[in-house]
This record gives structure tokens, sequence and C-alpha cells, in this order.
């Protein structure tokens, strides 16, 4: 196999290394090639806009960086990641060879450059059970791909993977949403050389699920996973980054960028998850007016510009020491805790004001017949037994002129809006985060400052508008409708219970326990 030495720094602009897993992932690919004198490995990372920008932090270079500079930063990395593969054959481990490394670089989403590193390996085996393991960014999410190709000279009786090549290493994403990226970071296959070229023909049984055949292209497509075709993403060479190439920002084209940054933050929100369902489920079962609407949408918009900020710190001074993508999982757990910690409160709370509603119900209903009449004196009386019977736990229905309910609503405390706004914000957007970075990248902090802001404030007047929505519907029906209907008596206690399912959603994806996908937000 020809081994193409030295520089191949290639600026694509046919080829979109797009991401299937986000702004923060981390794509790996490796290519065993078994053959007379051993095997042959191509092993390629694809680094996302945030982990491109960690690695040149981590080097020290500086933006202008010349190729040749960049290309030896890139092969020392190498040897790193290299140092982190494990390859043994028959228990024994053996020590791969570097035989050179190719650094390719495209401009992704905000301007920000995206690393394709491959380096290309000779492993000396001689026959028997070859075992593969990358051990590199294990908690990032990716594309992992291992591709068991048998090469002249090698004749492989079983494999664990086959020779389709579904990424065309990581060039070439597929499109398919339905199908999960996968996630091998293991490969083995049993062989032994031969020294007639005619063995090789002999096809690898495959143990293994076989991997879906890709027709191989002569010219790489410029391939966008679902993900980066979403409303809410920044992505390579859309209008905002278009316009951050502006040397000088003019005053109507900072609008235009506040514009597009607020849109953004809009659509963001509209997309799957974003706290939508958690605002809507709490605004249900309480007393809730526009002001704790706005108030919710504002404690979003701190948090969440607090947190991509502090983030973006942390990846341009603190990379090399903390990983921001650790920050982002522990930001995650951290949020999807406190949904359920709110969601249990409230399931407590509404579930025992509905259950004492009912037997008070209950007991009203035989000890207080609706067909007497009652005097001036009576009403007073009544009305104080029921403000007493009100102060625990709201009731509200019609009896002689008096009215109480049995739907198990409650009083918002402050404490319970900023808890929920700081979970909804909590969790940090790779987009929010690119946007920022790119500006730093330019030298421009503040502007990275006011159009994060700007996304913010796009986000949270949809959950705002969320919120003002649901209050409005509430209110659509006369009271005694809303009484008197069995959904509405359960709806919050309903509703409460959702929310404890998405906290536990989010921790569960946060924790990796769940694959990560476009469905939970």
């Amino acid at each position: 196999m020809k081994i193409r030495r030295g520089l191949a720094f290639v600026l694509m602009s046919g080829i979109a290394f797009a991401h299937p897993m986000g702004n923060l992932s981390v794509n790996h690919y490796a290519k065993l090639e078994p053959g007379a004198k051993g095997v042959e490995v191509t092993y390629v990372l694809d680094l996302a806009e945030l982990p491109t920008f960690e690695l040149t932090q981590n080097w020290g270079v500086p933006k202008d960086a010349s190729k040749d500079v960049l290309q030896a930063k890139a092969a020392e990395q190498a040897r790193e990641w290299v140092a982190n593969l494990s390859f043994t054959e028959s228990g024994k481990r053996l020590t791969p060879k570097i035989l050179g490394t190719e650094l390719s670089m495209i401009e992704g989403a905000g301007n920000l450059p995206v690393f394709r590193i491959a380096t290309h390996l000779h492993v000396p085996a001689s026959g028997g059970r070859f075992e593969y393991a990358d051990n590199n960014y294990p908690t990032r999410a990716g594309w992992r791909e291992v591709v068991i190709a048998p090469g002249e000279g090698s004749d492989v009786a079983k494999a664990s993977n086959g020779a389709a090549d579904a990424s065309q290493a990581l060039t070439s994403y597929p499109q398919d949403p339905t199908k999960a990226p996968p996630q091998d970071t293991h490969g083995w296959f049993e062989w032994q050389p031969v020294p007639s070229p005619v063995s090789q023909l002999r096809k690898p049984l495959i143990e293994a699920k076989p991997a879906p055949v890709v027709v191989a292209q002569d010219t790489p497509r410029d391939v966008r996973p679902p993900e980066a075709q979403a409303g809410g993403v920044v992505k390579r060479n859309d209008a905002i980054s278009q316009l951050l190439r502006t040397k000088d920002i003019s005053f109507p084209l900072m609008l235009s960028l506040l514009g597009l940054c607020f849109w953004l933050g809009a659509m963001h929100a509209l997309e799957p998850g974003h706290g939508k369902t958690m605002v809507a489920a709490y605004l249900v079962g309480e007393k809730g007016t526009p002001l704790h609407a706005a108030i919710l949408g504002g404690m979003v918009t701190f948090t969440h510009t607090f947190i991509v900020f502090v983030l973006g710190l942390a990846t341009m001074f603190l990379s090399r020491y903390i990983m921001p993508d650790l920050i982002s999982k522990v930001l995650g757990i951290l949020s999807g805790l406190m949904i359920v910690w709110i969601g249990g409160a409230m399931l407590y709370r509404r579930a025992r004001k509905l259950w004492r509603d009912q037997i008070h119900a209950h007991q009203h209903k035989h000890h207080h017949p609706h067909t007497h009449v009652h005097d001036h004196h009576h009403h007073h009386d009544h009305a104080k037994v029921h403000d007493h019977h009100a102060h625990p736990h709201t009731h509200t229905h019609t009896h002689d002129g008096h009215t109480h309910s049995h739907v198990p609503e409650g009083d918002i405390s402050i404490r319970s809006l900023i808890a929920l706004g700081a979970s909804g914000g909590l969790a940090p957007c790779p987009s929010a985060l690119v946007l920022l970075l790119s500006c730093i990248s330019i030298g421009r902090i503040g502007l990275g400052m006011v159009l994060l802001v700007s996304f913010s404030l796009g986000l949270a007047i949809v959950l705002t508008l969320t919120g003002l929505a649901v209050l409005y519907a509430k209110n659509l029906l006369p009271e005694g409708k809303r009484t008197n209907n069995a959904f509405f008596r359960y709806m919050p206690v309903i509703s409460a219970a959702a929310i404890v399912l998405v906290g536990v959603l989010v921790t569960s994806v946060s924790l990796g326990w769940i694959p990560a996908n476009r469905f939970i937000g």
C-alpha cells in the first residue's frame, strides 16, 4: 500500500465533514488490512468544530499558523493517539510503526476550522487472532467505525466486521436518520498469511451482522446529516458565518447579525426538548400569570448566557486541564437531576391535594346536600368553613352561590420559578458556543457576548410564549367545566409525572445510559 508522506493539507470546498453527533463530536475510523507482511492500518479522527478549537488551543498555535506548523503538530498529536490504540495477536501485544500522517482541514460552522487527521500504521503481525481497540476520546459522542478488508497475501477465516466502508473514511456520512451511527471501538479477525495470492480471493466469514453495502464514489459528495439541516443550528457557510468574515461590521450589519442570532435561538428552542415540555407542564397545575412566564424566560436567558460564557472561557484557557465536553456532561446530569427534583416535588404536592380534595368532595356530598335553602347567617358560617378548607388545598364548585374547585392547583413560588428556569438554561448549546468561540477567534469577544445574549433571548422568548399559550389555553373553558371534567382534575398530576420522566431521560442521556438522539432534548 502506497503511503503519501508529509503534508496533505487540503481545503476541500466540495466536501463537508458533517458530524452526525454535533459540534462537540469526535468521529473515529479504523481500516484493518491484513496482508503477506503484516497488518496495514488506516486510523482517522474527524474532529468537529469545538474539539478542533480545543486541540489548537492545546497546541498553542496562532490562528494564522502556517500549514507546515499545523502538519508538524498533527504528526506529534498522532503519536499520542496511536499510543492509546491497542493491537494484540493471540494475546501478545504488538507495537505499530507510524508510516505517515495527513492533515486535512475545512472551514466549519461559524468559520471555525474542522480537522480530519489520518494516520497510516504498519503492525508486524504473523497470523492468529488479531484484536484492535481504540481508547481515544471515550466520552465523546461520535461516529465509530471499524472496517476489516483482507489484502493480498492474507487468508481471513472469521472477522467481527465486514469490508463495507459506510462513511468513506469519514468523508461522506450516510444521511438515514433511522440508523444509529456505529459505535465500534473494538475489532478482531482470525487470519494467516499465505504465499499465494489466490487464497486471498476467499471471502471472510462474518460472524457479526454485516455492515450495509455502500457504493463507492469517485468524488465524495457534500453530505450533511439531518442534524445539520435543522433551523436552530449554526452551519458552514450560512449567513452568520459569512457576516462574521466581514472585517468592518457596520451598524446595519450588526443589526442583521443580532436578528439572525435571535432567530437562530428561537428556531433552536422550537426543536425537540429545550424545556418547553417542562414549562407547559409546570404551568398546567399552578396559578400562573404572564409575569411568571416572563420570569421563567428571563431566568433561562441569564442561565444559558452565563453557562455558555463560562464554558467558552474553559475551552479557551482550561481545555488541557478540564475537558469542556466533561463540563457539558456534568451540567447535563445536574440539569436532569434538577428536573427530577422539581417534578418530584410537584408530583407529591399535586397528588396530595388531589387526594385531599377527593376526600373532601366525598364528605361534602354526604354532609351538605345541595337541595336545602340557606339563610344569610348560614351562608356566612358555610363560607368560613370552606375558607378554612381552602387554605391547605384549593377547591371550588358552585354551592348556593359559593364556588370552590377540586382541581389541585398551587401557588407559584419564586424559588421554584428560578429552579425551573435554571434547569432549562443549564445545559449548554453547542451552536451558542460556536457563535462565541468564532467571535473570540477573530478577536471580537464583545461581539460574541452580544450575539450570545441575542441567541439566548430568542430561546427564552419561545419558552415565555409557550408559557403564555398554556395560561391562555387553560383559561379558555369556564371554571365550572374545568372543575367537573376529570381530564382537568388529573392533568396537573399527570403533567408533574411527565416532568419527572423528562428529568430521568435527560439524566440517563447525560450519563450515557441512553444513546443521545434528536428526540431527547
